[in-house]
């Protein structure tokens, strides 16, 4: 259904109208607007809404004929116009979004307002809902702070609801505002449309005037980065977005406080750890790079090892620092979980899981935010022993640890901990190459065939990015995640992780919005994409050509749901019906889909499809080359089943 919206007639008499329902039975623009002139002598009560005619100037603007106001304007400060500098003043970079009449006023606001207009916030167009929350999730999980998306009232949060879900899911900080028109079409609006995704949104808020809407807006962003982490979602009423601000002033923004443990306890773990010959640190996922960045300072100035989770989501301890591995010794003797679990003792912050109680508020009970269901937690949190547990968030912890430390580090203890580093890193490097050199021969098989096996894909890439500065923003799960072994994760944002709630459609939009944070700071986005997932939102493709984004897609091009397809057929199997006809309803050919030429069509750069394996390191190399210079690029490559 379009969203397009005509002017709210500035006569409070006319009545509501369903424009296309008129539009049909209206034979010319005069009939039309003999109808309209009618309706507007007649009073509102004596209409229905669904026959009601438009006014002239609606029917105008519906065309692109109405010409805009005169500079006698009767707003001068519009209360969108504070709403944009509330999220400038935040450091939201960019607003996603597919058009929407709810909340034109806030578009307009983001195009023409401040000095210079459409830049903090920058408005990006997607096709899609969906994919304009994916973008968001994209940007949030590499950049570790909150990115904006809006949608168009009860069909905008219903179209965008499953990419919702897999945000909430991740963890994934976002501002969600949704626009509410409620004299317009009704079909679109609500009395609470947050109602809706409730269950899975951190926080909402539905604000009545236009200081409670700047105060949402702040409040949302703080709850978005506050642990547990997760989007947050205001609800935007047309009038306040109209509304003349007058003298009004926006508030300055009060940042979130995120506190760490106290004193006392830091200075307890301070001496554990220098009382220790052997410690180590358990490490997770943190909230921001600084977080990471900390977590590196602990490790060097205790010396300890240190694992990682870099290799399965982002915001974790970088893979390649000599620190990182198993260490000289594995009988540790003090283990401190930072987000991660510990046989000793752990910090962690609270899953968006512990707001069920709170949020589900119909029941609703999905499966993965359930008590006790260690499906909720985020690959790799707690795959050590538990320990004991402080509900702290670690990021916020570190600091103050390192601080105690400072004050007890004793220049003998320096000495120790300076050899206890060298053996360290000389065990880790040897445990590294060991690891690579297996992983290099297991990756040989099927090198040669033909359709490309996608260990050659991740093999053949890395060469051309190692000494890049890159993010793989797709998941890998399918695709066999051969970068684990064969790359280096080194940058909070290496790996981004899978899609959350196992959901598809999420990958080319999530690519799409990491590409839009590293536009900007000199790196690009390798988004291996798979084809099922592709189909369900392509449209991204056009947001990444119209916003000259540095992303390059290589098509995981096996021409099927190959995971259903292997579910299909076991299941033929079981019962004794053969598994000939396991490929109804599982497999993407009668015709095959060429993706490059849909990459054209969107107008982003494409080649193949690619079938010989020796084709493929001279086309990466082109698209590593054009990504390099701002533009996206896609490899259409015809790919073994995993």
């Amino acid at each position: 259904m379009s969203k397009k919206r005509a002017d709210r007639p500035t006569d409070p008499a006319t009545p509501k109208v369903d424009r296309r329902n008129f539009l049909k039975g209206a034979a010319t623009g005069a009939a039309a607007l003999a109808v309209s002139r009618s309706a507007e002598a007649q009073s509102p009560s004596a209409y229905n809404a669904s026959l009601s005619a438009p006014s002239y100037q609606q029917i105008q603007r519906d065309t692109g004929s109405l010409a805009p106001p005169t500079p006698d304007r009767t707003v001068v400060r519009p209360g969108s116009d504070l709403m944009v500098q509330a999220l400038r003043d935040m450091g939201i970079e960019f607003v996603a979004s597919n058009n929407g009449s709810s909340f034109e006023g806030i578009q307009e606001s983001i195009a023409n307002y401040g000095t210079p207009p459409n830049h903090m916030p920058e408005y990006i167009t997607a096709l899609h809902e969906e994919s304009s929350v994916d973008m968001a999730n994209g940007y949030g999980k590499s950049e570790g702070r909150p990115m904006a998306a809006m949608l168009h009232g009860t069909i905008g949060i219903q179209h965008a609801s499953m990419s919702i879900y897999q945000a909430y899911c991740s963890g994934t900080p976002m501002m969600l505002i949704v626009g509410r028109d409620d004299g317009f079409i009704q079909a679109h609006t609500a009395d609470d449309m947050a109602a809706m995704c409730r269950s899975f949104t951190k926080w909402d808020a539905q604000p009545k005037t236009l200081p409670e809407c700047i105060d949402a807006l702040h409040e949302a962003y703080r709850q978005a980065v506050t642990p547990p982490t997760g989007p947050t979602l205001i609800v935007v009423d047309m009038e306040l977005q109209k509304e003349e601000a007058r003298d009004f002033v926006v508030p300055p923004f009060r940042p979130a406080v995120i506190e760490g443990v106290d004193n006392t306890t830091a200075r307890d773990i301070a001496q554990r750890l220098l009382n220790a010959s052997n410690p180590r640190l358990n490490t997770g996922m943190f909230r921001t790079p600084e977080g990471v960045e900390a977590a590196v300072r602990l490790a060097e100035l205790i010396g300890a090892s240190a694992s990682t989770n870099a290799m399965q989501l982002s915001m974790g301890f970088p893979q390649r620092h000599p620190l990182c591995g198993p260490g000289a010794d594995t009988a540790y003797d003090y283990a401190l979980g930072l987000e991660a679990g510990s046989p000793d003792l752990s910090l962690q912050r609270l899953s968006v899981k512990s707001l069920e109680a709170e949020r589900d508020v119909m029941g609703v009970g999905f499966g993965s935010m359930r008590p006790g269901n260690g499906n909720r937690v985020r690959p790799g949190r707690q795959t050590q022993e538990q320990g004991t547990v402080l509900t702290v968030d670690a990021e916020a912890s570190i600091p103050v640890i390192i601080a105690e430390l400072s004050r007890l580090m004793t220049p003998a203890k320096q000495r120790e901990i300076e050899q206890r580093k060298t053996r360290h890193a000389s065990a880790n490097q040897e445990a590294f190459l060991t690891n690579l050199r297996a992983a290099v021969e297991e990756k040989k098989k099927g090198w040669d065939l033909s359709p490309v096996s996608t260990a050659r894909i991740y093999a053949e890439l890395w060469p051309l990015i190692m000494n890049e500065d890159w993010c793989l923003a797709s998941p890998s799960g399918f695709s066999g995640g051969h970068h684990r072994q064969l790359w280096e994760h080194n940058k909070p944002y290496s790996f981004l992780g899978d899609q959350g709630a196992a959901g598809m459609g999420y990958g080319l939009g999530a690519c799409t919005g990491a590409a839009l944070a590293a536009r900007g700071r000199g790196r690009f986005v390798v988004n291996v994409q798979t084809d099922g997932d592709f189909n369900y939102a392509p449209g991204a493709l056009w947001t990444a050509a119209h916003h000259e984004l540095p992303m390059l897609t290589v098509m995981h091009n096996n021409r099927a749901w190959h995971q259903e397809f292997m579910f299909v057929q076991y299941l033929a199997g079981v019962r004794g019906r053969g598994t000939d006809r396991g490929h109804i309803g599982t497999v993407l050919r009668d015709p095959f889909i060429d993706y490059s030429k849909m990459a054209d069509a969107y107008g982003v750069q494409s080649e193949g499809p690619i079938e010989d394996p020796t084709l493929l390191a001279a086309a990466l190399e082109r698209g590593v080359e054009s990504v390099k210079t701002g533009k996206p690029y896609l490899i259409d490559v015809v790919t073994q089943p995993r």
